[in-house]
């Protein structure tokens, strides 16, 4: 049994309880917030045995095996360098940090520990990017040539200006997915080798990008377009372009629900194909297993689909890449 300590009481802590109490082999024991109210309310709405205020106590508890950081992107390096030097498995919600001192500060520590960590991506735990591996390998794409993906959601009132912006909050699903491909279909040293522009707009109060679009010439000739949105809509699409024909997700890449997830094939000139992958969990649900299986076995970082450390810092290096291009 993986007992878990719940480090914020937003709602992304709530759903990844919720995914915990699921499982068999884990059991959220502790919450720990800032307010007294909000964390006692939580810790009654989801049962849990324990709850603090503050989050080196929580960190300080001799029987919690795993941290899960629900907290502002900008304060995850902070908690994940305290809980490594703790032992503790650590769950860090995306994106990773906000720039790449805490990026390294984070790694560094959690390297040096000898601990398991891995970035909160959920989706790629999901049995769909197996099948999207599989996919991708299968040779039915040919030669990849293009990719391109947005993300759209009109939450920018909601979310902490701190996080600085669509990039780190809806930017790094598009990213992340994208280098996922690449890395999947030409080779783990692929992605570093590009060059990029791009620009977007900002919000007059705090600065901080709400539109961002780049374009992304790789080295071996494979362009990329992400874009990326909390100003407006609520909308996605994702799509994977070969020399023989197109892989276009029908359903959201970023959120694989329980039940019916669809990718569509579509060769050129051939009969579109459409490939459902089913399934009885949501993502987070199988985020949790995943790190059960990791801890389990001894593992300090998570296996492919999902990010391994190498894998967070260059996704995080393209983020700051491109947020560079919306503030130039």
């Amino acid at each position: 049994m993986l007992r878990w300590a719940i480090l914020g009481t937003g709602f992304i802590s709530s759903t990844v309880v919720e995914a915990i109490s699921l499982s068999e082999e884990s059991e959220a024991v502790l919450v720990a917030g800032r307010d007294s109210g909000r964390t006692t309310d939580f810790q009654k709405r989801h049962g849990i045995e324990e709850s603090v205020i503050g989050y080196d106590a929580a960190l300080d508890e001799p029987g919690i095996d795993a941290v899960y950081i629900g907290l502002p992107n900008h304060m995850h390096h902070e908690l994940a360098i305290l809980a490594a030097a703790r032992g503790k498995a650590i769950l860090s919600e995306k994106s990773l940090t906000t720039n790449m001192e805490s990026t390294h500060a984070l790694i560094d520590a959690v390297r040096s520990q000898d601990t398991f960590f891995v970035e909160g991506l959920m989706y790629l735990a999901h049995p769909l990017y197996r099948r999207l591996q599989e996919l991708l390998l299968d040779g039915r794409l040919g030669e990849l040539r293009a990719v391109n993906g947005y993300y759209a959601a009109d939450i920018w009132q909601m979310v902490n200006p701190a996080g600085r912006g669509t990039l780190f909050n809806l930017g790094c699903y598009p990213a992340s997915l994208l280098h996922f491909v690449v890395q999947t279909a030409c080779g783990e040293d692929a992605f570093r080798q590009r060059a990029s522009s791009g620009g977007g707009n900002r919000l007059a109060d705090s600065g901080n990008v709400c539109d961002a679009a780049l374009s992304v010439r790789f080295e071996n000739g494979v362009l990329a377009s992400p874009q990326s949105t909390d100003s407006y809509g609520m909308a996605y699409g994702f799509a994977i372009s070969g020399t023989k024909g197109i892989l276009r997700f029908k359903t959201n890449p970023w959120h694989p629900l329980a039940g019916r997830n669809l990718i569509e094939w579509l060769p050129y000139g051939g009969e579109p194909e459409e490939i459902c992958v089913e399934d009885d969990h949501d993502s987070f649900y199988h985020q949790i297993r995943m790190v059960e299986s990791c801890v389990a076995a001894g593992l300090t970082e998570a296996p492919r689909p999902s990010p391994r450390l190498n894998d967070s810092l260059e996704i995080m290096e393209l983020l700051i890449e491109w947020e560079a291009h919306c503030r130039g």
